[in-house]
């Protein structure tokens, strides 16, 4: 399992983001990911409209998963409904 940072670009109305946040957690699950950790960076501007939104509750979640799947979760995650963007990056382990 390799660790992973995933940006995770939400609407910023409370109970389509609390549902868009319960699918990405239920499909790094279903993949067999695992969150370590969830900080919540707010509602911010985005810079360009993407899917009809101008604002977006961003999310970074700290996952561990096997770097096998990842492409098979970003796939998955085009088909969640309440999740505007997401963008995984590898977690260097030789500079923690």
């Amino acid at each position: 399992m390799k660790k992973y940072e995933l940006m995770a670009i939400f609407p910023i109305e409370e109970d389509k983001s609390k549902n868009g946040i319960e699918a990405v957690k239920a499909v790094l699950t279903q993949f067999g990911a695992s969150v370590e950790k969830e900080e919540s960076y707010g509602d911010r501007d985005l810079t360009y409209e993407v899917k009809k939104q101008k604002r977006g509750r961003f999310v970074l979640f700290t996952v561990s998963a096997n770097p096998a799947k990842i492409v098979e979760i970003n796939n998955q995650f085009r088909l969640t409904d309440n999740l505007i963007k997401s963008l995984f990056v590898k977690i260097d382990e030789k500079k923690n």
